[in-house]
C-alpha cells in the first residue's frame, strides 16, 4: 500500500451543497462568477477546504458542484493555491452494490473535478435500512486509497456505534479515517450530546466535521417570526421552528453585541470552540466575509457556557438527517 501524506484541514471549510441546488437554494447558473468570487476570497483567506458530495445538484444539474469546484480551482491563482483540499461524499446509492462500483463513483468524481479527490467520504451509513449494502461500498473508498487517488477517507451521518465498528474494519486494512461529518449547530447538538461522537472521534483520531453549522440559516440573525422567510421547504421549516429557538438566538444575539460580531460568526466560533471544523456555505461574497469572520478569536469559556444553556432550554431543534445512525 502507498504511504499517503498526511491530509491537514483547516480550521474552517465551506459547504457547496448550494452550488446547484435549485430545489433548496435557488441556485442558477447566473451565479457562477459570484461563486468563483466566493472560493477565491475563502482561499485567499485560509479557507481552503471545500466540501461536495456527488448528489449535489438537481436534475440535470446532478454533480454541478462538484464541476463548479474543479473549474474554481484550476482558474484560481493566489494564495494557498497548494492548500485547496477538494473533499466529496459518494452516496450509497441502491444501485450501489459492489466495491468496483465505490471506486467507479470516486473515479467519476475526479472527472468532473478535472482533478483528483482529496478527501472521499461515505455520504451516509446504510445502517439503518440495508446494513449488508454498507461494507462493500466502504472496501471500494478504501480501494481509493490503497491504489492512491485520494489522500484521505471519511465518513459522514455515523454514530458512535456504527463509528466503532468501521473503525475496526478500516484498522484491519491498515487505512486511517481522517474525518467524521455530523449534522451540529447549536440548534443541532444529539450527535455530540446524546451520541457522544466527540470523545469517540478523539479516542479514535478522527477529525470531527460539523456540516450544517448554522441550521440552514436560521443561526444568523436574518429571520425571525412575523418577517419574510425563505420560500419553499425552507421557509416552511422556520416557521415551525422559529417560536422555539428564541432563547437560543437572544443569547447568541447578546453574545454578538458585546463582542462586535455577528450572530453567525458567534454561532461558528462556538463550533471550532468544541472542538470541531464548521463548514458553513456561502452562495456571495459577503457571506464568505462573514463567515471568515469567525476565526482569528475565540469566546471565553462562560460565553460557550451561555450558549450551551441557551441550546438546552430550547423547546424545537432542527430535524436530524434521516440516516444518521446511533
Amino acid at each position: 500500500m502507498p504511504t499517503q501524506p498526511s491530509l491537514s484541514l483547516p480550521p474552517m471549510g465551506c459547504g457547496t451543497w448550494a452550488w446547484g441546488n435549485r430545489l433548496l437554494w435557488g441556485y442558477d447558473q447566473s451565479m457562477d462568477e459570484q461563486l468563483q468570487a466566493v472560493f477565491n476570497l475563502c482561499v485567499n483567506s485560509g479557507v481552503t477546504l471545500f466540501d461536495t458530495g456527488d448528489s449535489y445538484g438537481t436534475g440535470r444539474l446532478n454533480g454541478q458542484s462538484e464541476k463548479l469546484l474543479g473549474q474554481f480551482s484550476e482558474a484560481y491563482v493566489g494564495a494557498n493555491k497548494e492548500q485547496i483540499c477538494i473533499a466529496t461524499k459518494l452516496a450509497p446509492y441502491p444501485w450501489r452494490l459492489t466495491r468496483g462500483a465505490m471506486r467507479s463513483a470516486g473515479q467519476a468524481s475526479a472527472k468532473r473535478l478535472g482533478r483528483s479527490v482529496d478527501l472521499v467520504q461515505m455520504h451516509w451509513s446504510t445502517a439503518n435500512y440495508a446494513p449488508w449494502q454498507e461494507w462493500a461500498l466502504l472496501d471500494g473508498l478504501m480501494d481509493l486509497y490503497e491504489q492512491g487517488q485520494v489522500k484521505g477517507v471519511g465518513l459522514s451521518n455515523y454514530g458512535s456505534k456504527r463509528l466503532r465498528r468501521v473503525h475496526q474494519k478500516f484498522a484491519e486494512r491498515g487505512i486511517p479515517i481522517t474525518s467524521l461529518q455530523v449534522q451540529y449547530s447549536l440548534l443541532s447538538t444529539y450527535p455530540v450530546t446524546e451520541l457522544g461522537i466527540k470523545e469517540v472521534c478523539d479516542e479514535l483520531g478522527i477529525q470531527l466535521i460539523a456540516y450544517s453549522p448554522l441550521a440552514l440559516g436560521l443561526l444568523t440573525g436574518k429571520y425571525a417570526e412575523g418577517e419574510k422567510l425563505p420560500k419553499g421547504l425552507r421557509g416552511f421549516l422556520f416557521r415551525q421552528l422559529l417560536p422555539g429557538i428564541r432563547p437560543v438566538l437572544d443569547c447568541v444575539e447578546a453574545i454578538a453585541r458585546s463582542r462586535a460580531k455577528t450572530p453567525a460568526q458567534v454561532a461558528l466560533n462556538w463550533c471550532i470552540c468544541k472542538g470541531t471544523i464548521p463548514i458553513p456555505g456561502a452562495k456571495s461574497v459577503e457571506q464568505a466575509q462573514q463567515n471568515i469572520g469567525a476565526l482569528g478569536w475565540q469566546l471565553d469559556p462562560g460565553e460557550v457556557l451561555e450558549l450551551d444553556r441557551a441550546a438546552q432550554k430550547t423547546d424545537k431543534r432542527m430535524v436530524q438527517n434521516i440516516f444518521q445512525t446511533s
